[in-house]
């Protein structure tokens, strides 16, 4: 096999995907057998062509065969020396608690590639998976039952800085060149070992169907992956649009109004969950998980959870939030004295709640310089020099009379009227004196601590959000029109 056509077809991988630009610097994957050692090769050949530079050579030892895999790696590193390039080596021992090998070698083999990248060795890692590897992931994905993202197989480029360059090479025509060249390689034993799916997948499923029914069955199943793989890429870049139109992001969560979900064409909400079940931090998602997700948003029931692998799914009033399963610690309590003069932040919530003790009369020019920032509940003091405040959580029980209300409030119910979603409700800010609620957020301030205006001591409670969106979801401008100023 000529140098030219292998290596030609490696560079039109690279320039179709745009999986390396001027100035990147990519690190070769090679664990020593055919197809990375070609992939060493190529790199150094064609990374140039694209102004990229091959930055070094990446090897985990996983320990599984003993003196072989120690042999693998001596192999690699007299390969890497040759070519001139660092090595970059780690090894990974697997124990029986390991559970699927092939699944936590392929982790191993990702953390070591991800932390390579985070600690700024090179902008992306290429890795030696060809059209055969691409053939067998969608056949096994299929007789798994996936659905249409996973038909995409293998995919060229990955959000976590993986290439694929040989895609579009054969193992065959890869051994072939290496032959021709007399390049050596390292050949895995395990390779040959029927107790890993991949390999009854490689020498007896794929062989039969071949001889039975398609004798082009790789190349057939490679193009559905191409087919499919570019299907995903138009709507990944739409739901990703999607997701920042829908939902909101922070705090490590992510929230969507359950109507939206029930609202679109299954083939959108599907796509759009999966994409939400990511951000939120969540494993990869199956289709029974999706399918459960879009059963909570569409349930006439106004509450609910769901439990996903690294997830948890909440459903309250008409919000759906998914965020990593964890316990709400209850916020500690902080013991604030008010004295004139204080200006105060505290964070609470991912953002700040902001105390300030005024003394000057509210009227006039200065009155309007001091009116607050927008939402400022002012409350009076009642021939106070000074207070003891507190600002804490909601507990269960809390109660008061908010300005405006005839009678006491149970801020429990409160919550209800206001369609509070469960989640948000144990790092509600409250401000009080004594056993009394002076102030808490979205309902403002204590009726009873109102006084006439004029001179005195006054305080004013605001909150400012880290983002453009207040703690309990609203933009400063709804805030305003939700808060009422009154001279307490």
């Amino acid at each position: 096999m000529k140098a030219f056509v292998v290596f030609s077809a490696v560079l039109t991988a690279i320039s179709r995907y745009n999986m390396l630009r001027p100035g990147d610097r990519v690190i070769a994957a090679v664990s020593g057998g055919a197809d990375s050692v070609f992939l060493l090769l190529a790199l150094a050949e064609v990374a140039p062509c694209v102004g990229a530079r091959l930055a070094g050579v990446a090897h985990l030892n996983h320990k599984l065969r003993g003196a072989a895999s120690d042999d693998d790696e001596k192999f690699v590193e007299r390969l890497a020396a040759q070519c001139g390039l660092p090595l970059f080596r780690q090894e990974e021992r697997f124990g029986d608690g390991a559970g699927n090998l092939e699944q936590a070698a392929r982790r191993a083999r990702l953390e070591f590639f991800a932390k390579l990248i985070r600690e700024g060795k090179a902008d992306c890692l290429a890795t030696g998976h060809t059209r055969d590897d691409q053939a067998e992931t969608v056949l096994f994905r299929m007789l798994r039952g996936s659905g249409l993202a996973g038909l995409a197989g293998i995919l060229p480029v990955t959000r976590e800085g993986l290439i694929r360059p040989l895609l579009e090479v054969s193992r065959a025509e890869i051994e072939a060149f290496l032959r021709g060249q007399g390049i050596r390689w390292r050949e895995d034993a395990s390779n040959q070992e029927s107790r890993f799916t991949r390999n009854r997948i490689r020498h007896v499923l794929l062989p039969e169907l071949e001889r039975e029914w398609n004798p082009e069955l790789r190349g057939s199943l490679a193009r559905m992956a191409d087919l499919a793989g570019e299907e995903e890429r138009w709507w990944s870049a739409k739901i990703r649009k999607l997701a920042q139109k829908t939902a909101v992001f922070g705090g490590g969560s992510v929230e969507t109004e359950a109507g939206v979900l029930a609202r679109l064409p299954r083939a959108v909400s599907r796509r759009l969950v999966r994409e939400l079940i990511r951000r939120a931090g969540g494993r990869a998602a199956e289709f029974e998980h999706v399918e459960r997700v879009l059963e909570l948003a569409g349930s006439r029931r106004g509450s609910g959870c769901l439990e996903l692998p690294g997830l948890t799914v909440q459903r309250s009033f008409g919000w759906l939030r998914f965020a990593p399963p964890a316990r709400v610690e209850e916020p500690a309590a902080i013991r604030i004295e008010a004295v004139s003069g204080l200006l105060a932040r505290y964070a609470w919530d991912g953002g700040s709640v902001c105390l300030e003790v005024l003394g000057a009369e509210l009227d006039g020019r200065r009155g309007k310089r001091q009116s607050g920032p927008a939402g400022c509940a002012r409350l009076k003091w009642k021939g106070q020099a000074s207070a003891l405040l507190e600002l804490r959580g909601w507990k269960d029980g809390d109660h008061y009379r908010p300005w405006g209300y005839a009678r006491d409030q149970k801020l429990k119910e409160m919550f209800q009227k206001a369609r509070i979603p469960s989640w948000k409700r144990d790092l509600w800010p409250i401000v009080t004196n004594g056993s009394k609620i002076l102030w808490t957020r979205e309902f403002g301030a204590a009726a009873d601590a109102q006084g006439a205006r004029g001179s005195g001591l006054w305080l004013r409670i605001w909150e400012e959000p880290a983002s453009g969106l207040s703690p309990d979801g609203h933009t400063p401008e709804e805030r305003t029109g939700k808060r009422k100023e009154v001279g307490l």
